[in-house]
């Protein structure tokens, strides 16, 4: 099974949102990239936040980092859609879980229909989701379901388990666990593993088995899917509750000041000057990483394959000197990163050094600071 390496820097076009990383792709080039992935066995870790996931992940850091982790990762939400329109992201449409899964289950027939293996839901809802299915798909098939009940992860993550799993041999393993459980199993198993691809997509098993019939298009253009849910699944009542409060303050503290300030610097000549990227490594193997100038999207690629070096090059700390930034976007801070979650998985680190105030303020209303070394 093929994994993801650090090409994926320069192959993956991501950007910032209140501190996770999206990729922009839309419903038809997900549904193109899940299927390469099935076709060519390699691994891609797909994660849906919506706006539930936002705010989990302000808080709870080891869920961030599952997101962060993800080799996919898409805007399930009309909130995480309007922020990025506000802020002049090219996020331009919700890619929904359900909608993704829908759409792979009525392509045309292939060859051999794509094998799913579901993994929780509520007791009996994964076998009736299997059976409909089997029954209705034209693409795809249930070659297995297990239910581990109300236990731990690490109860749920035994040899056993992830052997018979295994055996099935499935292409789409669909967990559904509750976010942050179902986040954090993939997280631990998710290398033992042999599906492809690997995803928690909770809502789905619930609208694949017809124990929940999802809100009318109308309602989910308009933001307004919680509604129908809450009104067939009344205990969401606090969880939505709570998120769009959170929501708000968000928007006050972090996403308007940011809409104000990122338009104030685009019309300075901070926007202006080129952005010059070089490297050089110190006696103590540190990577010391110099870049000056305002950098964006359209100039990304030089800093990508920058990156790319360093990590192909030896296993170093890597120090990023940002004393002559005079700008930066989403675009960057997604890339830093993914940059960094590499660099961690070689056991090095990644420190910011020497920011200028309007930079740190960008960091800081981008809701990153905690997320690096500075």
């Amino acid at each position: 099974m093929k994994k993801q390496g650090s090409g994926s820097i320069i192959s993956r076009d991501i950007f910032c949102i209140l501190g996770l990383p999206f990729d922009t792709v839309n419903l038809s080039e997900t549904s193109t990239l899940i299927n390469s992935n099935i076709d060519q066995k390699q691994r891609c870790f797909l994660t849906t936040p919506n706006l539930n996931f936002l705010i989990t992940a302000q808080s709870d850091s080891l869920f961030f980092q599952s997101v962060v982790d993800s080799d996919l990762i898409i805007a399930d939400g009309m909130p995480i859609i309007w922020i990025a329109k506000l802020l002049n992201i090219p996020l331009t449409s919700r890619v929904a879980g359900s909608d993704l899964f829908d759409k792979l289950s009525k392509q045309e027939k292939q060859n051999k229909k794509t094998s799913v293996f579901f993994f929780g839901g509520q007791e009996g809802i994964a076998e009736k989701a299997s059976q409909e299915l089997n029954k209705s798909s034209q693409a795809m098939s249930c070659c297995g379901f297990y239910d581990p009940g109300f236990v731990s992860v690490e109860k749920m993550s035994t040899p056993k388990i992830i052997e018979n799993i295994n055996k099935t041999n499935p292409d789409f393993l669909l967990v559904a666990l509750g976010a942050g459980k179902g986040q954090a199993w993939i997280q631990k198993n998710r290398e033992q593993l042999n599906a492809p691809i690997i995803s928690h997509l909770g809502a789905v098993v619930n609208f694949v088995a017809g124990n929940i019939i999802r809100a009318p298009i109308f309602w989910q253009q308009c933001g307004l899917e919680w509604l129908w849910r809450i009104k067939q699944e009344p205990g969401l009542w606090k969880r939505y509750f709570f998120d769009g409060l959170a929501f708000l303050k968000l928007l006050t503290f972090k996403v308007f000041p940011l809409a104000i300030y990122d338009r104030k610097l685009k019309r300075s000549d901070f926007f202006k000057t080129p952005a010059i990227i070089n490297y050089q490594y110190e006696e103590n193997s540190n990577c010391i990483v110099n870049i000056t100038g305002s950098i964006k999207h359209e100039n990304l690629n030089s800093i990508k394959q920058v990156f790319v070096d360093i990590l192909k090059d030896k296993p170093v700390d890597v120090v990023l000197n940002c004393s002559g930034i005079t700008y930066i976007d989403s675009a960057f801070i997604g890339t830093l990163l993914l940059f960094q979650r590499q660099l961690n998985q070689q056991n090095c680190e990644l420190l910011l050094q020497n920011l200028p105030k309007h930079i740190y303020k960008l960091f800081n209303l981008n809701n990153v600071l905690n997320r690096f070394n500075f």
